[in-house]
């Protein structure tokens, strides 16, 4: 349906549907010194604009606003129109809280029932 638009609005709304995403997404992408924003995040990967991070691998931080998520290695996979797709050889979630040198009991004990003697 796209096809029979004029070509002057087929680039209006592609600009279009990129700064929508651009706006309704918190998740970004740390890399060095430079926050490069997320199109999309799954499981195995995520997409970035083509021309936002040529040639971009290695390890890099995913935030979500200012919340760290994760760190990841990762490698270019595919160009798919102007998103660049990237696959995770390795995705470490971040610890939100003080790391322990013990392990915890499976389940704490809720209460003591009294015995009478």
């Amino acid at each position: 349906m796209l096809e029979h638009l004029p070509e002057d609005i087929r680039l209006g709304l592609a600009q279009a549907r990129r700064a929508a995403v651009q706006r309704g997404h918190r998740l970004n992408l740390q890399v060095g010194d430079g926050v490069i924003p997320l199109n999309r995040l799954w499981e195995d990967g995520f997409a970035l604009q083509a021309d936002r991070a040529p040639g971009l691998r290695g390890l890099v931080d995913i935030y979500d606003g200012p919340a760290h998520v994760s760190q990841c290695l990762i490698v270019a996979s595919a160009l798919e129109g102007d998103e660049m797709i990237y696959e995770f050889k390795r995705i470490t979630n971040a610890i939100t809280g003080p790391v322990r040198d013990y392990a915890e009991d499976a389940a704490p004990v809720a209460g003591l029932l009294a015995r009478d003697i």
